[in-house]
């Protein structure tokens, strides 16, 4: 069992910035990708960020140019860097972690708790 820790969440204006950070022990895994989802009131979950364990990128169309996901050097940690906040990014935040111990293998598939994102207009 992989434990995610998720912190940043807040209430925000709109146009403002907020950073989430999401930390997982990796280092059992030869490979992960680790992202965001996020689920408003009312609708399904989607897809956000995500960032693999070899640096390749992925961004949902409507963050694209706005969110940013890193990892920091020292720290078996990603952040989401949201910027341009919008009302319509308000939701609830969730990590997720999908990692194999080796190639090929089976996948493991983590889900944090949830961090509630709230942007005012």
């Amino acid at each position: 069992q992989v434990q995610l820790v998720e912190s940043g969440g807040g209430l925000v204006q709109a146009g403002g910035s907020l950073r989430l950070s999401c930390a997982a022990a990796t280092r059992t895994f030869s490979s992960w990708e680790m992202g965001w989802y996020r689920q408003a009131p009312g609708k399904e979950r989607e897809f956000v960020a995500s960032r693999t364990s070899g640096g390749a990128q992925w961004y949902s169309d409507s963050v694209k140019d706005r969110f940013t996901i890193f990892r920091s050097n020292t720290e078996n940690t990603i952040y989401l860097q949201m910027n341009s906040l919008k009302p319509e990014d308000t939701a609830v935040y969730t990590c997720n972690i999908q990692a194999r111990r080796r190639p090929g293998g089976k996948v493991y598939d983590y889900w944090g708790q949830g961090t509630q994102v709230t942007v005012s207009s």
